[in-house]
């Protein structure tokens, strides 16, 4: 018999179009010249071997994506095999069928390389412009916009009927897209519940672990396999992302020191917003970028150590970078980029290939 082939771990990039100013002078890039750095950065996640480019949805001025879809269609254009992903569609607040219909055709603008991750997001900005102010049943809402997103990806002429939007009688839903099924991830922040629903529908899951140490949610992930073998669903089915924020420099001090205090700055105003009493020290976050910490900053050997390290607690299939949870210089992420596909990517692929194979 042929032995099957081993997985290819994938690695990439997340970014929420960060557009803070600069913690020490307060200068910020233009919106245009923001849009244009972000664009350069995907090219160049491409260039280097990435397999992957997530861009969050955000409605508020610290973040310059409203239009996920948008961005990654004219990324598209200057690119040949990165994966062009969300990070996250917030489809409480969207309608699945614009939802299904932007990424269709963003997947025939890319020629199959487009993926929906669809999840709650953890700002709340979208609701009042979208929902109004009406009581919400956060998780039925959720759940029923996901059932239709996930009918319409299975069928072009949809009858359904739901409490949230009006109902569908057999209407098409074009363009279709080339991949077959479109992929669709399902983000999740912690909840079991939340994970095990990605695992009972047999959809990828995309974990955010921006705090906290891995073993803390290993359960999670158990929990979510557990769900999804107990739904009659493989390992190819069952796939795991785990994104963190991080950044790589040739040297580990370097990484920490210009990562700090744009960190510090972005947490320390969603403190303020969100009733966190505590100041964010460089002490904790020099624990954090530990070995077992949850940020991936440093140089690029501690980084592959890192994401080696949480790979056998996790045996997950993607990781994906986000770098410094604020704006940082263009030329910083740049390099970032470089050094996660030229120097990172290589050794884990490597290692990982030869556990897989070694426990095939």
């Amino acid at each position: 018999m042929t032995p099957s082939p081993t997985p290819h771990f994938e690695l990439g990039i997340a970014s929420f179009g960060d557009f803070t100013p600069d913690p020490a002078t307060g200068a910020q890039v233009s919106p245009q010249q923001r849009m244009k750095d972000l664009l350069e950065e995907i090219e160049l996640a491409d260039q280097v071997g990435l397999d992957v480019f997530a861009l969050g949805e955000h409605h508020r001025p610290d973040y310059l994506i409203s239009s996920p879809a948008t961005v990654l269609a004219a990324a598209a254009t200057l690119t040949k095999n990165v994966r062009l992903s969300s990070a996250v569609t917030v489809l409480s607040t969207d309608d699945p069928v614009r939802v299904f219909q932007q990424f269709a055709t963003l997947d025939l603008i890319s020629g199959g390389r487009a993926e929906i991750m669809a999840g709650r997001g953890s700002f709340s900005e979208s609701f009042p412009l979208f929902m109004g102010d009406a009581p919400i049943d956060y998780d039925g809402l959720f759940r029923e916009r996901l059932d239709l997103l996930l009918t319409l990806r299975e069928h072009t002429h949809v009858t359904w009927t739901g409490q949230t939007r009006p109902s569908l009688h057999g209407e098409g839903v074009y363009p279709r897209p080339l991949q077959d099924p479109l992929p669709v991830w399902l983000a999740i922040g912690g909840t079991p519940n939340s994970a095990r629903r990605a695992g009972t529908l047999g959809l990828p899951l995309a974990l955010a672990i921006i705090g906290g140490l891995p073993e803390q949610f290993r359960g999670l992930i158990d929990l979510y396999r557990a769900s999804g073998q107990a739904a009659g669903f493989g390992p190819d089915r069952l796939k795991v992302s785990i994104n963190s924020h991080g950044l790589i420099a040739d040297d580990s001090r370097v990484a920490a020191d210009t990562m700090f205090p744009v960190h510090k700055a972005v947490f320390e105003k969603l403190g303020q917003e969100r009733g966190w009493r505590n100041a964010v020290t460089r002490e904790a976050f020099e624990r954090d970028r530990s070995l077992r910490g949850a940020y991936f900053t440093g140089d690029p050997q501690e980084v592959a150590d890192k994401i080696l390290y949480q790979h056998e607690v996790f045996g997950h299939d993607r990781f994906t970078l986000q770098n410094g949870g604020g704006t940082l210089p263009h030329a910083v992420v740049m390099r970032s980029i470089e050094l996660l596909g030229t120097q990172v990517a290589p050794v884990v692929r490597a290692e990982i290939a030869r556990r897989t194979g070694a426990a095939g």
